[in-house]
Order: structure tokens, then sequence, then C-alpha cells
């Protein structure tokens, strides 16, 4: 979005006066006026984002404002890469004059931000809905499905339980999925049901959409219970009457396609929560909107396809009910309806496309090798996507559409994706909370909107990983490269051996990802003055040639991103500390032995991550003069060079710090770390005081980590309470080899919610757990332990969620008095004895009779999760 861009120079600019004035020297009043410009553009253009109508017009002078402000971007930072090339270290340069070049900058500037405020100013009124008119999907565009209909039954028989359950009130049960998964062809075809149609006299359908009229919302539902006309009726008169006639009977009210939690905050008013016969089933795309309908049901989250059901649906949609697929097509028709992933819209468009190729082997596998192209070309894909984009905020779009960076099928960090925004400009501070929680809420916005699938969570429900699916990854290239948004193009090689886009186009392009053939690649010496990021994400590990190490910074002298851990480095490629612009670098080598001191030269510099096989990484440079530094990651032991500078206010993840770097200075400068992590001999921080002054502190990984030739490889007790950070939630231990009666100190820090014991964290055959300690503990993880025997009294945890049991073969059974805690939810064991797993499913079975059986959908109900090789009964 093109406020996304001018915001982004914005804070440059503002940076650069608050924290370079030596650099700036002369040109403060030039750039003081380039900043109030600035903000008045910004501010204009939030305004008229949110109320004129984005039609072709609004995005052609959406696309002048965000070129004309990437191409200020672009000279202002070649000006200083230009003088620290010439001039030695940045921060020393004197003489840099900014005023005349930044005012010609302006000059620039102004006329295009004139013409656009003209224009806007001329433009339509938006509806509200934020979607395009020739986005829209109009009711009479809707096509109710009732034939080729498959993978519903068991979707449809848990729902259907739902509607017959007795409840104490007006029960609302909502069906949440991404778009194109058949939320909408569910609720039609239970509507259909004549075992509905018997059980509820009064059926009412009524479609919401994203143009949502609580007014017509009404009218449809009274046309269901009178003939009278009621458009003359005030719009305050509409919800009584609704209320009085759904007060009376027994009625289910089907509600599709409902957007916002504003929307059904309008529609509650007129019905009767006291109606216990009364039932109410909604769609949505949105699980926020889906859990506001009833805070004590979950949502039905609709599932996606199954390879077989895929297939039989795609040869209903090309063969009909009558006819099956020839024999020589079934293993690349069985191929097409695997790539469509399990949504049933796309196997549907992709079947219409098999139509048109007829019975024709070699055209089959043609479509096999671009089945997401094909699917995104079809225009009830691009607009039943199109409508969740343009109701996302625009602080969101850019976010969304850079899921498309990463290759098909990817489980995608939520760590470095979050981390990837915040450098690339797209999140913007705000207020009491920081650029990381920004743009973590950023990223549950966009999964509790089902355009991004949450694939692991973290024990404390934090997102760990996700993945979007092809069909809108589809989406997010197309509209982000070739929407005149130029946000990033993927750099591709072509059947007939030639890159698209063309070496020569390159130049053009803002963002850069690529995949494959990365050597071959930097040997056509591509060039781009305003490439801003590269990134490779590649699944195979990626030799690049020596003569190549330097081909990164040589080609894209401006950038702020590089993020190309498949490339295998066998150290740091010095030319990269020419890059003064970089936020964000993530590399790895097997033997990436050092960080040189010449980063300090790169004062942009808020993320570092390095992968790595060695136990240790030496980091040369002094990262308290690092000022805009944040994270420093890698698994390797940090060894720190001493702290000397002023800085390191910023420094919010450290991880993993060697022990012997551990020392009381450091932390006094790092005072706002939340994640920090210690990897070696850890005997010495068992006596140190200095972690309970980091107030900030959130997550701790300790891991005892000693050289084969040890003797003793035990720790004999825990830091005492107070030397451990006094806001700590969560706790790691690993192969710290404690003795369990440590257990008790560690259940006196009040604030720990997640505790990881790993790797034989304790040590011994008997843990005696007592009651009084651990009050608010919500996950408690054990793996890797030779505990034999768990005895517990009182309430030992009395606040547990999850208990997680993995590797504990010796391990006989679980607690009663652990097992009777009201909260607990979830119990996953893996690789434990049958002694175990039996005690497990015992108080599975249990839980599950104290909640009223398995088929309620209630919030805090419980569940038994095991692995293959240990299940012995179904749960």
């Amino acid at each position: 979005m093109a406020e996304a861009a001018v915001t982004f120079l914005l804070e440059n600019v503002q940076k650069l006066l608050v924290e370079q004035m030596n650099l700036i020297s002369g040109a403060e009043k030039e750039l003081k006026q380039l900043q109030s410009e600035l903000e008045l553009m910004n501010a204009f253009l939030i305004e008229y984002a949110n109320n004129r109508e984005k039609g072709q017009v609004f995005i052609q002078f959406e696309r002048q404002i965000r070129e004309a402000v990437y191409e200020a971007e672009d000279t202002l930072d070649a000006c200083l890469t230009h003088k620290a090339k010439s001039g030695g270290s940045i921060l020393n340069i004197k003489h840099l004059n900014l005023a005349k070049k930044v005012k010609e900058l302006r000059l620039q500037l102004q006329p295009t931000f004139d013409r656009a405020i003209k224009g806007f100013n001329a433009l339509p009124v938006a509806d509200g809905s934020g979607v395009p008119h020739d986005n829209k999907l109009k009711k009479n565009d809707l096509v109710l499905r009732e034939d080729n209909v498959v993978g519903f039954a068991d979707e449809e028989a848990t729902l259907i339980k739902y509607l017959y359950e007795k409840t104490e009130q007006l029960d609302v049960i909502s069906i949440v999925g991404m778009p194109g998964l058949g939320k909408t062809t569910l609720a039609w075809k239970i509507y259909r049901d004549p075992k509905i149609q018997f059980e509820f006299p009064t059926l009412i359908w009524v479609y919401v959409s994203q143009e949502f009229n609580v007014r017509e919302v009404f009218l449809t539902i009274l046309k269901k219970f009178t003939r009278e006309d009621m458009s003359s009726k005030e719009d305050w008169e509409l919800a009584p009457l609704v209320r009085s006639h759904l007060l009376r009977g027994r009625f289910l009210l089907f509600m599709d396609d409902v957007w916002t939690v504003e929307d059904w905050k309008l529609i509650v008013p007129a019905l009767p929560r006291n109606n216990k016969s009364g039932k109410v089933l909604i769609t949505s795309r949105h699980e926020r909107v889906a859990k506001q309908t009833n805070l004590n049901r979950e949502p039905h989250k609709l599932r996606f396809l199954r390879t077989e059901e895929s297939w039989e649906l795609l040869q209903l949609e090309v063969f009909g009910n009558n006819n099956t697929c020839p024999g020589d097509l079934e293993g690349v028709g069985k191929d097409i309806a695997t790539q469509c992933r399990g949504v049933p819209l796309a196997v549907v468009v992709i079947g219409g496309t098999l139509i048109e190729k007829r019975l024709d082997k070699r055209e089959w596998e043609e479509v096999s090798k671009c089945v997401s192209t094909y699917v995104q070309d079809d225009k009830r894909t691009e607009n039943i996507i199109s409508m969740s984009y343009h109701k996302l905020p625009h602080n969101l779009r850019d976010c969304f559409l850079y899921l498309g960076v990463f290759p098909e099928d990817t489980e995608i960090l939520a760590w470095k994706l979050t981390r990837l925004w915040i450098a690339e400009g797209f999140i913007q501070q705000k207020r009491g909370r920081s650029l990381e929680e920004v743009a973590e809420d950023n990223l549950d916005d966009l999964v509790a909107r089902n355009l991004v699938m949450a694939e692991k969570t973290k024990a404390n429900g934090d997102i760990k990983t996700c993945r979007v699916h092809d069909m809108i990854r589809e989406f997010c290239q197309n509209e982000a490269a070739f929407a005149n948004k130029n946000l990033f193009q993927e750099v591709k090689k072509t059947r007939q051996g030639v890159f698209e886009p063309a070496i020569s186009e390159i130049v053009k392009r803002r963002r850069l990802c690529i995949h494959s053939h990365v050597a071959e690649f930097f040997r056509k010496t591509p060039k781009g003055k305003g490439v801003r990021s590269f990134v490779c994400f590649s699944k195979e590990t990626i030799g690049l040639p020596a003569e190549h190490t330097g081909s990164i910074p040589e080609a894209f002298d401006l950038l702020r991103v590089v993020d190309v851990t498949p490339i295998k480095f066998t150290k740091f490629p010095p030319k990269l500390t020419k890059l003064i612009h970089l936020r964000y670098i993530a590399l790895s080598g097997n033997e990436f032995k050092a960080l040189p001191e010449s980063v300090s030269k790169l004062w942009n510099l808020q993320t570092v991550k390095i992968d790595t096989l060695l136990r240790e990484f030496e980091v040369k440079v002094d990262i308290s003069k690092m000022l805009q530094l944040r994270h420093l990651k890698t698994k390797a032991a940090i060894k720190l060079k001493e702290v000397k500078g002023g800085g390191g206010e910023n420094l919010q993840t450290l991880s993993r710090l060697s022990a012997e770097s551990c020392k009381e200075e450091l932390f006094n400068r790092a005072k706002n770390l939340k994640n920090l992590g210690i990897r070696g001999d850890l005997t010495n921080l068992v006596e140190a005081s200095y972690l309970g002054k980091l107030e900030h502190l959130e997550k701790l990984k300790l891991v005892h980590d000693l050289l084969p030739s040890a003797s003793d490889d035990a720790l004999h007790r825990v830091p005492h309470q107070q030397s451990f950070p006094p806001n700590l939630r969560i706790l790691t231990l690993s192969s710290t080899h404690l003795p369990w009666t440590q257990m008790s100190t560690l259940g006196s820090l009040h604030t720990l919610q997640v505790l990881k014991l790993k790797e034989t964290a304790f040590k011994g055959a008997l843990w005696e757990a007592q009651g009084g300690g651990f009050l608010n503990l919500e996950t408690l993880h054990i793996s890797r332990s030779d505990l034999q025997t768990w005895t517990a009294s009182g309430d030992p945890f009395p606040k547990l969620k999850n208990l997680i049991l993995k590797n504990c073969e010796k391990l006989q059974e679980i607690p009663s008095a652990v097992a009777k805690g009201k909260s607990l939810q979830l119990m996953e064991i893996e690789r434990v004895s049958a002694s175990l797993l039996k005690s497990a499913e015992k108080i599975s079975r249990e839980k599950q009779e104290m909640q009223g059986g398995e088929g309620r959908a209630q919030k805090g109900g419980f569940k038994l999760k095991t692995s293959p090789g240990d299940a012995s009964t179904p749960n």
C-alpha cells in the first residue's frame, strides 16, 4: 500500500534526525520540512484509503505515490551508501551535503502529492464494504451447489448432532474456514436435509455478505412470518418485530457469510436468547466473528478434503455420475487432485479446465505442471479470495501478500515471518506495543480470518509455524507483482531455459525471491539499484561457488533484507558489510565460525540469525555499539566480545549465549531482553544473581552442555528463587541432570506458565510433587526422562491445561491428583510405556464422561493425543 511506503520513508527520515545528527549536518532544515510533508501525506492517504471507492483510478494514484516515494527513498539511501564507500565509517562522515539533494526530492514529490490529493477528492465515496465493485460477489452470483457434493458426510453429521442438542438458551453454531472450502455448500446441504426440515418447522436462510445491511437481514427474516409489507417500517422497529416472531417456536436460522463482529452485534438484538428451542447456524471466514457468536461453543472448523475425496470430486466434475476415469488418465488425474490441497473450489475449477482438454493425456500432464496457475486464473477463485483481501485493514495487506515469497507448501516459522515484516517496513509502531507484538497480532489476525493456517502452536498457544494454501499463495504473488504494486517478484527459470522476469528487468523490482537455479542466476550478473530484499527459501541445500559469495552485495547495494539460509557459506561474506541499510540477515554454513567486527558498520541492523553445526560461534563485534540490534539468534554457544558501547537497550533476543559470556555488565546494558538462551557449563550460573535483574525477560532456556571429557555432567541445584527473572513466563531446562527435589524451587516461581524439562533435565526414579506450588503453570512438558514413579498430593498444578510426556518409557502412570485437575484440557503422550498409555486413556474416558461425551464442541473440552505407535485403543 502507498501509505506503507510513505510511513517507511517517514520513519527513516525521523531516525536520521534523531540518531544521526553528525551524518546530516547542514541538511536538518530540509529533512524536517520533508518530514512534515510526509506526515501530512500519510494522514491523507490513511483517511482516503478508508472512505473512497478503490477502482482503477484510485489504484493508479496510489501507484504513482508509491513509485515517487520509492524513488526518493532510493536516492537518499544511494547517497548515504556512496559516501560510506568513499569515506570509511558512515558515522564519521562530517561533510555530507544533503540539503540540496533533499530539497530536490521534496520538489519531485510535491507535484505527485498534489495530483493525488486533487484526484482522490474527485473519487466517489466508498460504500463501507472496502471491496471494489468489480470484485463484489452479488447475491445473484451465488450458486448453491446441491449435486456432486463430496466429503461432507461426517461434517454434516457432526453439525446436525449439534443442532439436535438441548440447551438452556438460544444456541448459535458457527462454521468457519478459508475461502473456497465449502462453508456455504455445507450449510445449504443441511438446510435442504428433510430430517432438518421436519425437526424445525421454521427454516430461514439469510445471505449476509460483505455489503452488510441489517435492515435487509431483518426484512428477509420477517418475510418468513408475514405477507405484510414491512418496508415502510423504521429501522428501530424491525429488530423487536423479528425478536417477537422468533420467540414463539422452534426455528433454525441460517446466516451465511457474516463478515465482521460489528455486523453480528447489530443482528444480536433481534435474537431471542431465552428461546432454548431456537438454533442459529452461521458461516464466516473470520474465526473471531464465529467465537463472538457463542462464548460457550467452539466454532466448527471445516476440514480440507482428503486426497481420495478430492479425486472423487474431480471425477464427478469431469466425467459425471455415470462414467469413470480411463485407466491411462488415472495417475495424472490423482496427481492433479492432490495438488488442489483439499479445497473443493480448486477441484471444481480444475475440473472445468480438464473438460476442455478432452481425454488427452498429454494435455492433462501439462495441466498437472501448473495446477495453481489454472486455479488462480479462474475469475471465481480470484473474486472469492479478493473479497477477503479487500476486507483486510490496510496495515495487514502487505503482510498478507508477502506470504507469497515462500515456496509452495512451505511450513513458515512465525518468528522468521514477523521479523521479516518488521525489517521490510510493514509494521508500524503502536503505543504500548513493541514492533514484535504488533507483528504477532497481525499474524494472529490473518489466521483468524482463515487466510493463513496455523500449523504448529507453542505451549502457551502462540503460533510457532504457519502455511498458506497454494491457491492463496498464487493470489498473493499475482497481486504483489502484477497489480501495480511491485511489492515483490519471484525469479523463476522457464521451460525454455530463460529467467522470468528477464535479468534486464530486475532493476525495476523492489524485492526478489528465488528458490532454485541461484548460482546460474548470479552468473548472469544481475543488477538492481532499487532491490531492497533478496530472499531464498529453497527446500534443498544450495552450493554457491566461491567466486559468487560476493554476488549479492555486488548486485544489490541498497538491500535491507538478506535471508538465504539454504545457501551454505564457509564464513560471513565480507562484502555484506558494505550494505549499510541492512536490517535483517539470515545466513548458514556448517563451518560458520564468527561474526566479524566489520558488521558494526551495519548501523541499521535489527536481526541476525546464523545456522551453524559448530558448538560455538564467536561474535567479534561489540553488540552494545549496534544501537538498532534487536535479535541475535543461533543454536551454537555465542562467545561475545566484551561490551564497551553505550547501547543494548533494544536487544530483545539473545540465544544462545555461551555461559562464559554471561556477565553482569552485559545484562546491565541489555536490560530489556525478553528471550534469553544460555548454553555451556552452567555451574557458575547457579550462584549468579544478575538474571534476577532482567525485569522484562519472559523466556529463558538453559542448556547444560559440557565437553565429552567432563567427569560430572550434573547440576546439583537450580538458582535460588530470587535469582530468576521476576516476570519469567517460559522456562526450558535441558541436560541439567538435576535431582527431582529441586522442583520445589521452580514451583515457587509464581509467574511461570510454561515449564519444559528436556534431555534428562531432572534425573532419578521418583518425583514427589507437593501442593502449594506452580500456582500459574499452564503447560508441563517432560521429554527423555528416566522417571519411573510420579506421585502427587494436594493440588500440585491448579491451573495446568497441557501435559506433554515424550520418551518417558519408564514412567508407569500419571498421578490422580494431576489427572483430576479441573483445568486440564490436553494430554499429549509419545513413546511411553503401555502402563502409562492405559493410565492416560483411563483419564481421557473419565474426562469425557464428566463433560457429557465426545459429541459436544463446548469450550474447555479434554483431548488426548497419542502417537500412532503408542495408541492401543481408540480415543
